[in-house]
């Protein structure tokens, strides 16, 4: 049997890796928190789902995505961008009152309808910014549960609280 001793510094990183992720994401702009959400999507994808238990509740939100998908695809971007900046809208307000598992949900709902272009795409052949690679980088880093915690913050902190408005 094997012990390990107690280093202070190791669990200080661990615990600060999450957070660190999630402020380093914040800092990139819109389109590249959307574009690095798609790259986690296409690696992460069929993961996300057994770990969203939002994924069950996502009838609560199909009124909201049905509206979503009756978009314009300039329309949805703009929604998209909307949600990540907290601009005040119907949606944002509607995205704000679900759980942030809910939240992770209909995101992997939007890009699983990206994949099938119901809802706007990815230009093909995207690829991430400098500062976007570099926090895909730090993300790959961290354990699968963190990854999706950071996701599930991220996804959380979009959209508008309406009982905050």
């Amino acid at each position: 049997m094997t012990f390990t001793t107690y280093n202070p510094a190791a669990t200080n990183n661990l615990l600060e890796a999450v957070p660190s992720a999630i402020t380093a994401i914040k800092r990139l702009s819109v389109d590249d928190q959307l574009g690095l959400l798609w790259i986690l999507y296409k690696n992460l994808g069929k993961v996300i789902t057994p770990a969203a238990p939002g994924v069950a509740r996502l009838q609560l939100a199909e009124g909201m995505l049905n509206q979503i998908k009756a978009m314009s695809p300039d329309e949805q971007l703009q929604m998209m961008r909307d949600l990540v900046r907290k601009v005040n809208t119907p949606i944002s307000r509607s995205y704000g009152i679900f759980s942030n598992n809910t939240k992770l949900a209909i995101w992997y709902q939007l890009a699983q309808w990206m994949e099938t272009g119901e809802v706007i795409a990815v230009p093909q052949g995207y690829k991430l910014s400098a500062a976007a690679s570099a926090v895909f980088n730090q993300l790959t880093l961290l354990e699968f549960g963190q990854q999706i915690t950071v996701l599930r913050q991220i996804a959380g902190d979009m959209g508008v609280d309406p009982l905050a408005v």
